[in-house]
């Protein structure tokens, strides 16, 4: 669905009632305009996921210049950090030095963000992360700066080693990129399988994000006779690895981190592969959550090109979060830290975040199955009621 130009008779309602308003509440052209940023993937192999999280931000800044009780108008500067750590540092370098903007809602891509938090921090910029999923971006270190309302992979790691356990597979062969994120992935996956005796990795795989052919790492793997192939990545590679099992004829069940849940991977293999892939997220379904179905009204009537995807929700409630602390205390790039430092009992459309001592939100993992080209919630999916 695209945003529709308006017809001449559109065009001259919205000014009609663009100057009655003015006329009628003369204070909003006296509203000051604040900056924020939004930075995440808006090209290359994960942009379904950055183009859904830079629409969700700014619906949440649209609402907030159309609602006459607030104090400042926002503007949303969107910087594209392309899922590359060299790009995000010059792009956070060039937000953080432009003293017009008071915070941003930053990254995707946990091996961009781990590479920026001292950037942010050196600069004073508070930011909240949407989407990566890394422990050490808030967790190692002590950046006041630093905030994030999605959860870590550790959970997601947890509920995919459970999975592994309860569907019986004992045998699991892990592929993994060599990225921060990667690594991170296998490690919290490995760990959580410790707790399962009966369960053994046959095989683990580092990938470079830039390998294109994996067939000799899929032959080896294949080799060990696994259960289950666990693959702890981005869409690209994720997508290439399922496409190449496919062409090699390797039939194993196929998991994934949330790197690869999104609208990309499955177009990218085509929905009969990527039929009962299952994958990991800190998000619940964005109709389960409350304030869900009135998010995806006003994200459908605003007419974006692009699906909000799985982080999208994040995305939203992040910059809500980030607006209402400037709301409260001003365009004060310490006040605004100091504030989000304080987060208690915060309701958005992703639940109430709570930080914690490292300002991270707690969050529970769920999990997900693509079914019939879709992404279905788990316990929803005809997988689920045939595992009973």
């Amino acid at each position: 669905m695209n945003r529709e130009e308006p017809g001449i008779t559109g065009r001259l309602a919205r000014c009609a009632m663009a100057a009655l308003f003015v006329l009628g509440t003369g204070h909003a052209l006296a509203k000051d305009t604040v900056k924020i940023a939004f930075i995440g993937p808006l090209t290359g192999g994960v942009s379904s996921t950055g183009l859904g999280g830079r629409n969700s931000a700014q619906l949440a800044v649209d609402q907030h210049n159309a609602d006459p009780s607030r104090k400042y108008r926002v503007e949303l500067v969107k910087l594209d950090d392309e899922c590359k750590p060299n790009v995000g540092v010059q792009v956070v370098t060039r937000a953080a030095t432009d003293r017009s903007i008071i915070g941003a809602v930053a990254h995707y891509c946990s091996a961009v963000a781990i590479v920026t938090v001292d950037t942010f921090h050196r600069f004073g910029l508070p930011m909240v992360v949407w989407g990566a999923v890394l422990p050490e971006i808030t967790y190692g270190n002590n950046h006041k700066e630093i905030h994030r309302v999605n959860g870590t992979m550790i959970n997601e790691g947890k509920l995919a080693a459970e999975y592994v356990h309860k569907s019986g597979f004992k045998r699991v062969a892990v592929i993994y990129d060599t990225t921060d994120y990667g690594k991170g992935q296998s490690v919290h996956f490995t760990e959580f399988l410790k707790q399962y005796p009966d369960v053994t990795v046959t095989g683990s795989y580092g990938v470079d994000v830039t390998q294109q052919d994996f067939s000799a790492e899929l032959t080896a793997a294949a080799g060990g006779k696994p259960d289950v192939i666990w693959f702890g990545g981005l869409t690209p590679q994720g997508v290439a690895i399922r496409a190449q099992m496919q062409r090699i004829g390797i039939s194993t069940p196929f998991i994934g981190v949330s790197g690869i849940l999104n609208e990309g991977f499955i177009a990218g293999v085509g929905p009969k592969v990527a039929e009962g892939v299952v994958s990991f997220h800190n998000g619940a379904p964005i109709d389960k959550y409350a304030k869900g179905k009135e998010f995806l009204a006003a994200y459908r009537a605003a007419g974006f090109k692009e699906e909000p995807d799985a982080y999208g929700p994040f995305a939203y409630s992040a910059a809500q979060l980030l607006m209402d602390a400037i709301e409260k205390v001003g365009p004060n790039r310490a006040k605004v830290r100091d504030t989000l430092n304080a987060t208690r009992n915060y309701d958005s459309l992703v639940g109430v975040i709570n930080f914690d001592d490292h300002r991270q939100n707690i969050t529970n993992a769920h999990q997900y199955v693509v079914q019939d080209g879709k992404w279905v919630y788990w316990p929803d999916s005809k997988y689920a009621k045939e595992a009973k």
